[in-house]
């Protein structure tokens, strides 16, 4: 990830004003001085992890020798995962957490290579990861090509600028978006359901919704303060984290759809067993329930993991 991608991932959700600056051109010359990210929960879950010797059995044998997994890991904004000191220091959050908490039962060590949402998905079907994580959702479409182990349950939702009453309440059907326009994250489920749909606002007669879509979320708040767009659409946990912090300005318009939400990998990669039973064995001591309280997304955990489950409908 370059270090324009790293300031506006830093920069969501934490700036009193994302001050008339382009954060999609990686300058911060708006910022207020003294601004930076949130900082991190203190309490650390993972560190009470040990290996389960039953679990790592489950690794391919080479894996076990070589004692590492290469992780394609997209940062973006809390509590899924971010940068609390800035760019270049260590990311931290929700998937962060559960990532080394698996790697730990499994008795390996992550090798984490940032890169963007968008093109690690492709890159786990040409071997440059073994694993890939950044909040991705289990859809019909993405099984057809990657294999998942879940590990929460999350979604999509959408958000408004805090005091915009053109949606007052949760968007429950595409049509209340007619004539507004939406911004959401490249290569996500979002952009795949906003423009599947586009032709709903025809249907019912009114004029059709736009969608601008940007590769980084401090770019994404920064046109929704500016007014550049309405609405943006992105994960829950996300949103509703964001809109909890005041120098955001935003509010929460409530869940649209739920999705499994999984560690990506490689279609018939002999990795996603380890992964399940790791996870399960998170669940099961409570570790997993301990980091979820610690990133505030208590409400998405899931009762087990599994490989693969169809979409939610």
């Amino acid at each position: 990830m370059n270090r324009t991608r790293l300031r506006s991932a830093a920069a969501l959700v934490l700036l009193p004003v994302l001050a008339l600056t382009a954060c999609g051109s990686g300058t911060t010359s708006g910022t207020p001085a003294g601004a930076q990210a949130s900082p991190a929960p203190t309490d650390d879950p993972v560190a009470a992890v040990r290996t389960v010797d039953s679990v790592a059995a489950l690794l391919p044998a080479d894996v076990r020798e070589s004692g590492t997994l290469r992780i394609g890991s997209s940062v973006g904004f809390p509590p899924g995962a971010y940068y609390p000191d800035g760019p270049g220091k260590a990311p931290a959050g929700q998937d962060i957490d559960i990532a080394d908490a698996v790697a730990k039962v499994l008795g390996v060590k992550l090798d984490r290579q940032d890169a963007s949402f968008e093109t690690i998905l492709p890159a786990l079907g040409s071997g440059k990861y073994d694993v890939g994580t950044g909040n991705f959702g289990v859809t019909a479409q993405r099984l057809k090509t990657v294999d998942f182990v879940t590990y929460i349950n999350d979604g999509q939702g959408f958000a408004v600028k805090k005091g915009n009453t053109t949606l007052k309440k949760r968007v429950t059907d595409l049509t209340e978006l007619c004539g507004l326009t939406i911004g959401t994250g490249a290569g996500t489920t979002f952009e795949t359901t906003l423009t599947a749909q586009k032709g709903v606002c025809a249907k019912a007669g009114k004029k059709p919704y736009e969608v601008k879509v940007y590769s980084e979320n401090g770019a994404t708040l920064t046109a929704l303060q500016q007014g550049r767009i309405d609405v943006i659409m992105s994960t829950i946990n996300g949103l509703r984290h964001q809109a909890a912090q005041p120098a955001a300005r935003t509010t929460f318009l409530g869940e649209y759809h739920r999705l499994d939400v999984g560690f990506a990998f490689r279609k018939g990669s002999p990795l996603t067993k380890a992964f399940r039973a790791a996870v399960n064995e998170l669940i099961k001591d409570g570790t997993y329930a301990r980091i979820l309280a610690k990133w505030g997304t208590g409400a998405s955990a899931i009762d087990a993991s599994r490989i693969n489950p169809p979409e939610h409908r």
